[in-house]
């Protein structure tokens, strides 16, 4: 009885390897869009508390130099918040760029593993062809012997 050994087993061995690099980059990048949308999250609920706030100061009066500068930070706020939605969206795209690669490596090592499946098929029938021959020469040699006698 002869030990199995897939023929691709290495190249398996690389691609699973792959398949790990890929998920932990893709994990990765979640990881990143989450922070950088909870950065972003956070910069839109800094700019909506600032316009309750001016609201409330304008109820009971404000300075001008006040909603002057009041004004600058929520421009600022305006351009931080740009910045984050930008930084979102590539985090977004790249997230979605390593789901779909990971997505393809899944199936690539699938693939390797349905065609080993099939391989093992094969050589157990070729396993069991063999034995089936071996004791056919068996009872032959004992039927001959048998004889003999």
């Amino acid at each position: 009885m002869t030990n199995y050994q897939y023929r691709f087993d290495s190249i398996m061995v690389i691609k699973e390897q792959e398949k790990n690099e890929i998920e932990m980059a893709y994990k990765e990048a979640i990881q990143n869009f989450e922070n950088v949308a909870q950065n972003l999250y956070e910069s839109l609920k800094r700019k909506e508390d600032l316009i309750i706030y001016q609201e409330q100061r304008m109820k009971i009066g404000m300075s001008i130099q006040e909603m002057h500068s009041n004004a600058q930070f929520l421009d600022s706020m305006e351009k931080t918040i740009m910045n984050a939605q930008n930084k979102v969206i590539q985090a977004r795209s790249k997230m979605e760029w390593f789901e779909e690669k990971l997505l393809e490596q899944t199936l690539e090592c699938r693939k390797y593993e349905k065609m080993r499946e099939k391989d093992y098929e094969v050589f157990k029938l070729e396993e069991n062809r063999l034995e089936m021959l071996q004791l056919d020469e068996l009872s032959q040699i004992a039927y001959y012997n048998k004889e003999i006698r």
